[in-house]
């Protein structure tokens, strides 16, 4: 039980990586706050199975990047569990398009939900971790953020963002025993990618040293890794989680 009496907020959870992160946390002992924008339904199945393995665990409804939404956000976790030790910064999208054809709406929208959501949580959950003197703080970036990748000039921005963005608090937060660290998953298997052309799939696998595609889980269990005092010493780093895509 790496977790156990651990406070965590984990954004856009009701799927993917942020749902293996919810239930890694809840195995681990861990009472979870997870946030969802508008998958009502799937919010309350997983806020049902979860409590159903015997899990302390909320969802609750709010926009990644609004920090009105954020601050309440905060202020509800902290009234329901009594404090946060512990924020992942999963909420994410893509919209992707080659750049000569990216529409300012386009580029404004992926920027605000996968990296002004970042400043968003971590600036409000600053004063109760300052104040605990303790917490950890973990980003999930992209291996797109590391290297680029065509078709994606926002969703790259956003997510190489991220990385500069963590390891500046880091720098500032780290006298108060709070760390701050980056994961940069690589190629994930989820219900998005099981909708895609299966040749187009094996390849990306066949790529990749290990082949094949991570899975939730892996990501997940960083972020225990990250969450937990097993990382006392680690801070201001980027892990990438890729089954070796990026070896440099």
């Amino acid at each position: 039980m790496l977790l156990e009496g651990k406070v965590a907020i984990v954004t856009g959870a009701s799927r993917g990586i942020g749902k293996a992160i919810a239930q890694q946390f809840i195995a681990q002992g861990a009472k979870v706050a997870f946030t969802y924008r508008s998958s009502a339904e799937a919010a309350a199945a997983l806020e049902k199975e979860l409590s159903a393995e015997g899990g302390t665990v909320k969802g609750f409804q709010s926009d990644a990047a609004s920090m009105t939404d954020a601050e309440r956000l905060v202020g509800e976790v902290v009234e329901a569990f009594g404090t946060v030790d512990i924020v992942i910064n999963n909420a994410g999208i893509t919209d992707d398009t080659l750049l000569m054809r990216m529409t300012e709406e386009q580029w404004d929208r992926v920027i605000s939900v996968n990296l002004k959501s970042c400043f968003n949580l971590t600036k409000a959950v600053m004063r109760t971790m300052l104040k605990a003197r303790s917490g950890s703080i973990v980003n999930i970036s992209s291996v797109v953020g590391v290297q680029g990748n065509a078709g994606q000039a926002n969703y790259a921005a956003s997510k190489a963002g991220i990385l500069g963005f963590t390891k500046s608090v880091a720098l500032e937060l780290g006298s108060r025993n709070i760390r701050c660290n980056a994961i940069a998953p690589g190629f994930i298997e989820t219900e998005m990618t099981a909708k895609l052309d299966a040749d187009t799939v094996q390849g990306w696998r066949d790529a990749i040293p290990l082949k094949r595609g991570g899975t939730p889980e892996d990501v997940a269990n960083l972020c225990v890794f990250l969450a937990s005092d097993m990382s006392a010493y680690i801070t201001g780093q980027t892990l990438n989680v890729d089954g070796g895509m990026i070896t440099a």
